[in-house]
């Protein structure tokens, strides 16, 4: 759970129940207001409310504190927490504080290669976001803006199912908008990459 703007219930949508919850500063308040258990509480906490440590600590979880001046954001050292936990699947829920430069900073955090070995994706106020590294489906409603972008380098042997301007075996340098307002045909679309990262980004 990011800090920022905080998420809808409906975000938790196949989700499991017991799910762990790691939250990183206000995202404590933002996952205390929908209702999730945190696990574990990560950040400074300079923008959590004053009653959301000891609320985790009281439900049985734990808190991890940091200095304010530190070389990650509060959301990477909760993505580092989840990570080593082995899990296979990282959901990301909440925001990035309404700022452009951590809107891209988290972008190019969740294609980062350490996070290669599992399955993430963020859900967002302003768009559902998901790391392509292999092949993942998309779901949404018909007519659904998708856009496909490289990141980190090249993205090589593309192929989609289930968009209406389809891509077949092809490749997305870096900085190419060839990607951009892609359309879903129906519920689901498939897309894979023979190498590379892909970022397929659903604007809400």
């Amino acid at each position: 759970m990011a800090g920022g703007e905080p998420p809808a219930a409906a975000f938790l949508a196949g989700l499991p129940p017991d799910a762990f919850v790691v939250a990183a500063d206000s995202g404590v308040d933002g996952a205390h207001g929908i209702g999730l258990r945190v696990g574990l509480a990560v950040g400074d906490f300079d923008s959590a409310s004053a009653s959301a440590a000891a609320r985790v600590e009281a439900e049985g979880g734990q808190v991890e504190r940091y200095p304010a001046a530190k070389d990650a954001t509060d959301l990477e050292i909760a993505l580092d927490a989840a990570l080593a936990r082995a899990p296979s699947r990282i959901v990301v829920l909440g925001g990035a504080g309404g700022r452009f430069d951590h809107w891209l900073a988290v972008a190019f955090l969740l294609a980062s290669p350490l996070y290669a070995a599992v399955d993430l994706q963020a859900r967002w106020s302003a768009a559902t976001v998901t790391v392509v590294r292999r092949s993942a489906s998309l779901t949404g409603r018909p007519g659904e803006v998708v856009t496909l972008l490289p990141v980190h380098g090249a993205a090589v042997g593309i192929a989609t199912e289930g968009l209406l301007y389809p891509l077949r075996d092809e490749d997305l340098p870096p900085g190419t908008t060839r990607g951009v307002s892609n359309v879903l045909e129906g519920a689901t679309a498939h897309v894979t990459v023979r190498g590379g990262t892909l970022l397929a980004i659903q604007p809400h």
